[in-house]
């Protein structure tokens, strides 16, 4: 989002409207990224300086609060140079990619989901285990080189995410859950490390720690959180304030190692259904697919060679070989055409309706066909597109066109025919190897022109379904798709 604001910015001059407390909220923001820009030297930052980072934006973002609750309301306008805006956002995506490198992983994927301990004037960061949302999240962010993307996508099947029967991901590795009495059980070297217990426990007094019949020691179960342990030893403190004043900082810690409330992901660790333990999320797949397909066609932009390229483009495809649609009735467990939200490890897929999923493949598909729009003209790229789709031999095909009446036509032998916007494609390899675009139009005539555009004039008149535009014919050669 950040980037996309950049490239906004990027495009304007001059200066930018905003209100006077905006103005000083983004001064203050700008001079903080200013000045931690210096302190990514290629090292991940130190704990002080996250506080240092934390403090400086959060106290910006709370004066701009609290003087609009105060005020009641924005007090007027002031004119911004739009190359503060700019700075201040390179400073920011200078942050987020150092941030995102040092969150790279020794097996290639990504920490994404991390836990901040909150100290005076430090904060730091403890790991939690690898998602698969978080390997999309890096994936899309466009700091991840095409050659560190193969690394991670390969790694992500070897990982604990892969699912061997659906050939897919699930959203988490699955993991067995303890059972109920492995639950609350404090260490008893832990319990020797803080003498109140002991001598609690040695009195008869559980009012803090039981023990159980087996000899394990646990919290009191009316504790539901460490407030709770706290307000008791704030009762006990009345006998003996010395004893509770020393051990209350030990007790507050141990409560929380032995019960590890802030690594709790919800359903991700406690359930099996509904994108729990051992599912497959339909959706986040979808999105990973659509993510490497992103920085496939990066690749291709930045001019990677051929042999990444070719890798990128393998892996897509074994991605998408994992989706649904690619599964037999019985594998996929329901209608493979229709979408579903989740796979259960124990059963097939669940929650039909129209899921997200649907969304990135079609727009995936449109990527595989090589649909991009540039300055309002269409360009192909059929880098991704695979020979094997081509048909060989002459195949009828039947579409609704933009008049709202079934047509059909005959695709070719060594092509292939879809429908974008209610108007015809139809692709057909051949021998030259410069290619060319025919353009059909409603009053006979045809455009050809070299290349791979479409006009802005005649797409326009195409994303409008002005009737103008009948038919797009595109002539490639065959090294121009995807080497398989």
């Amino acid at each position: 989002y950040v980037e996309f604001l950049r490239g906004l910015v990027s495009q304007a001059t001059g200066e930018l409207t905003v209100s006077k407390e905006v103005a000083e909220w983004l001064d203050e923001t700008a001079k903080a990224l200013q000045e931690l820009r210096p302190r990514l030297d290629g090292e991940p930052v130190t704990r002080e300086t996250r506080s240092w980072l934390l403090t400086r934006l959060g106290e910006a973002a709370s004066r701009y609060r609290q003087t609009l609750y105060r005020q009641e309301g924005f007090s007027g306008t002031v004119d911004a140079p739009v190359a503060n805006v700019a700075a201040m956002l390179d400073d920011a995506l200078a942050a987020i990619d150092q941030s995102i490198a040092h969150n790279r992983r020794s097996d290639a994927m990504y920490h994404a989901y991390n836990l901040l301990h909150l100290e005076p004037n430090t904060v730091e960061v403890e790991r939690l285990y690898a998602m698969l949302e978080g390997q999309v999240a890096a994936l899309s962010s466009g700091a991840v080189s095409p050659a560190e993307a193969i690394e991670l996508l390969e790694s992500l099947f070897e990982s604990d995410m892969y699912r061997a029967d659906l050939g897919t991901f699930m959203l988490y590795p699955d993991r067995p859950l303890p059972r109920f009495l492995e639950k609350n059980v404090v260490p008893a070297d832990q319990i020797e490390s803080i003498p109140l217990l002991q001598e609690m426990l040695a009195r008869g007094d559980e009012s803090i720690v039981v023990r159980d019949a087996d000899g394990n020691h646990r919290f009191n179960a009316d504790f539901h959180n460490v407030d709770d342990l706290l307000a008791r030893l704030e009762v006990l403190s009345e006998e003996s304030p010395e004893a509770i004043q020393a051990a209350r900082a030990a007790l507050g810690q141990l409560y929380e190692r032995v019960f590890q409330h802030k690594a709790f992901t919800g359903r991700s660790g406690t359930m099996f259904r509904f994108e729990g333990l051992g599912s497959v999320y339909w959706h986040m797949v979808s999105k990973l697919l659509l993510a490497t397909q992103e920085v496939f066609f990066a690749a291709i932009h930045e001019s990677a060679d051929e042999e990444t390229v070719r890798k990128l483009g393998g892996l897509y495809y074994r991605i998408r070989d994992g989706l649904g649609f690619n599964h037999t009735p019985a594998e996929f467990g329901a209608f493979p055409t229709d979408p579903y939200s989740h796979s259960p490890a124990n059963s097939g897929a669940q929650q039909p309706g129209m899921t997200g999923s649907v969304k990135e493949e079609v727009l995936t598909r449109f990527g595989e066909l090589g649909l991009h729009v540039d300055e309002g003209a269409i360009r192909f790229d059929l880098s991704l597109l695979r020979g094997r789709e081509f048909v060989e031999s002459p195949q009828p095909f039947r579409f609704l066109d933009v008049d709202e009446s079934w047509q059909e036509l005959v695709v070719p032998k060594s092509g292939l025919a879809f429908t974008w916007c209610q108007v015809p494609f139809v692709y057909r390899i051949g021998e030259s190897a410069e290619p060319a675009v025919t353009v059909m139009q409603a009053d006979g005539s045809r455009l050809t022109r070299p290349g791979l555009t479409v006009p802005p004039n005649l797409s326009t008149e195409l994303f409008r379904r002005t009737g103008r535009v009948r038919r797009v014919e595109l002539v490639v050669a065959r090294g121009r798709l995807l080497r398989e």
